[in-house]
């Protein structure tokens, strides 16, 4: 099931940074270390062309970090792009993006120009914090669910760059599923839009693939079931969530499954890697393929 949330401020946003886009000598994108693929907007790559760019790896102190490097291994193979991993509360370091900016746009280095930035990124993935981190001072809103900023804004730092701040922004439609998927375990879209339930048993099944460890220390399980709906039990069950009858709650079970990944309770957790999105994709890109042929003989009979 191909996953939709594209409220109406996002729309707008869309439109509004393909008009000045143009303007910007920097993009600077604020990716979720535990899903870094999933949480690379696509239409980031059609806004900033050529244009050198800056991808954060944000929340780095919940995810893995061997995956993380691999990650940064892997984007640093383009000559215009840089990485720094970080956690949003890591004020120090959030400081040398504006340093990275300018080795990154020589050309304004000794002028009397600001650096024109932009920062992207989905939503709830920390991209507020990191710009008050940047500036050194609350200068952007923050929450703790998706959707907070509602409108482009231009901040002047006193590095000599002038930023340009966007809402946290989703693709219209989220294929292929699993990066749907993925975003909405991480808490980027709000739970109120999709199957709270579904979404607990993609996670449960990815963890089960990728950090059964980490799954049997957290909830004291023996055995891992290989069903996610009764892994999803047996976690309710070892956790009392109990109706009458001696059946498990399941919306109960998800949530306490969902807040431990979204905290790092259950560890540093990363979702993918490049080789796995690239296999992914490699499928994905297939059944476009098969069905657009397939559309094209159907309309071909009817000709």
């Amino acid at each position: 099931m191909a996953i939709n949330w594209f409220p109406g401020h996002m729309h707008k946003a869309r439109k509004e940074i393909s008009k000045v886009i143009d303007k910007m000598d920097i993009v600077i994108e604020v990716l979720d270390a535990r899903i870094p693929f999933s949480s690379a907007n696509p239409l980031v790559n059609q806004f900033k062309a050529s244009k050198p760019s800056i991808k954060i790896l944000n929340k780095s102190d919940l995810a893995d970090p061997k995956i993380t490097q691999a990650w940064q291994a892997y984007f640093e193979k383009d000559e215009h792009i840089k990485t720094l991993a970080l956690s949003a509360h890591q004020d120090s370091r959030a400081k040398t993006i504006s340093s990275l900016c300018r080795k990154l746009v020589p050309e304004k280095l000794g002028s009397d120009k600001d650096i024109n930035a932009m920062i992207m990124g989905i939503p709830n993935v920390g991209k507020s914090t990191l710009i008050n981190g940047i500036a050194g001072r609350a200068i952007a809103k923050v929450g703790n669910e998706p959707a907070v900023t509602k409108r482009q804004q231009k901040i002047k730092l006193d590095s000599g760059i002038s930023l340009s701040d966007t809402p946290g922004m989703l693709w219209p439609k989220l294929e292929p599923a699993s990066c749907g998927y993925r975003l909405a375990v991480t808490g980027a879209i709000k739970d109120t839009a999709i199957e709270y339930d579904d979404v607990a048993l993609f996670a449960a099944m990815a963890l089960r693939d990728l950090y059964p460890a980490s799954l049997r220390a957290r909830y004291k399980l023996e055995v891992l079931p290989d069903e996610p709906l009764t892994l999803l039990e047996a976690i309710g069950a070892k956790r009392g969530c109990l109706r009458s009858g001696g059946f498990v709650d399941i919306h109960q079970a998800s949530t306490i499954l969902l807040q431990d990944l979204r905290s790092g309770k259950l560890g540093q957790i990363t979702l993918e890697t490049p080789a796995m999105m690239e296999s992914e994709m490699e499928v994905f890109r297939a059944m476009i393929a098969a069905k657009r042929a397939s559309e094209g003989s159907a309309r071909e009979a009817d000709s």
